[in-house]
């Protein structure tokens, strides 16, 4: 290994641990405000289907859209459909707005395809259960800012990394009407935690000697540079912690950094942060057929729902 890599190596770590790489929530301050059991409601309903939700079956992916669709219109009725196409084919972001109609905007968003004929319980119907019940918790409460819910279709290979994903779309349609973002967060797999040593990996190995070894946290990711959301998002996700929380800053090509939808908004210059379980750094389902409702822990990813609520509710003082 070069010097100049060891020297850049060190300097990731040496800048997340000097920026608080781990906080803990506090015992007996942690008030619930998510229903577990809705999460998991909408997690079967979308994992649990005879087709799979991916770009080759319109038929199940279309029952998802309009299963998130129904659900925002109980919570809203400003929600919309992005439609696009794609190869011939049509495709649907699912949008449910909230707050002051011509506010500043906040985005909050989750793909709800899958990849190849698996259920796809925490990639990625936990991010869009998370989706669907901050909606319903934020929707009642005064807020200084718009906030976008978003359901994205077409994450996932083959069109992950190109311009037919679902949230560059959104991304683009809001760069282009020159649309003002405070800032983007990201739900990618915030299902699947466990107990197990040596459950957890990463992109630099050393990290585990930060980080742990245990699949049991939920992770903050940012670029470097990210700007000031994403240094407001984590000063207060530090004060209203529900769960173990680790921050992790990196470039954004080191391998998993920009690995869902909200590098999208970083291409077009806003500033987005992800919330995630760290996907295949931890959950070896992901991908298969394993990847099942069963296997989430429901009361957890309450927990990162809750956090990321009063976030959000801080955000907007």
């Amino acid at each position: 290994m070069s010097y100049l890599r060891i020297l850049f190596l060190g300097s990731i770590v040496f800048f997340n641990i000097t920026s608080c790489v781990s906080v803990s929530p506090k015992s007996g301050e942690n008030l619930g405000y998510s229903d577990s059991l809705l999460l998991k409601k909408h997690v079967y309903a979308l994992a649990k289907n005879n087709g799979y939700r991916t770009y080759l079956d319109n038929t199940t992916l279309n029952k998802s859209a309009d299963y998130i669709r129904d659900e925002f219109l109980k919570i809203s009725n400003r929600v919309s459909i992005q439609g696009f196409k794609v190869e011939g084919r049509k495709f649907r972001n699912i949008i449910c707005s909230v707050g002051p109609e011509n506010a500043k905007r906040i985005i909050i968003g989750a793909h709800y395809d899958v990849c190849g004929n698996q259920a796809g319980a925490d990639d990625n119907a936990s991010g869009v259960a998370g989706l669907l019940e901050l909606a319903r918790l934020l929707k009642s409460q005064t807020l200084k800012y718009r906030i976008d819910f978003v359901a994205y279709s077409l994450e996932e290979p083959p069109y992950f990394k190109t311009q037919n994903m679902g949230s560059y779309i959104h991304a683009r349609y809001l760069a282009d009407n020159k649309i003002s973002v405070q800032g983007m967060i990201c739900l990618e797999m915030i299902g699947y935690f466990t107990d197990l040593p040596h459950s957890q990996k990463y992109p630099v190995g050393f990290l585990k000697w930060f980080y742990g070894n245990t699949g049991n946290y939920i992770t903050i990711v940012q670029k470097f540079g990210n700007g000031s959301f994403g240094r407001k998002f984590n000063r207060s996700i530090r004060k209203n912690a529900t769960i173990e929380t680790k921050f992790f800053r990196a470039p954004k090509f080191l391998p998993g950094v920009d690995f869902s939808d909200h590098r999208n908004y970083w291409e077009f210059g806003y500033n987005s942060v992800m919330i995630t379980n760290s996907a295949f750094y931890r959950n070896s389902n992901y991908h298969t057929i394993f990847d099942t409702p069963e296997t989430l822990d429901y009361y957890r990813m309450s927990k990162v729902v809750d956090e990321t609520f009063t976030t959000i509710l801080e955000l907007n003082k």
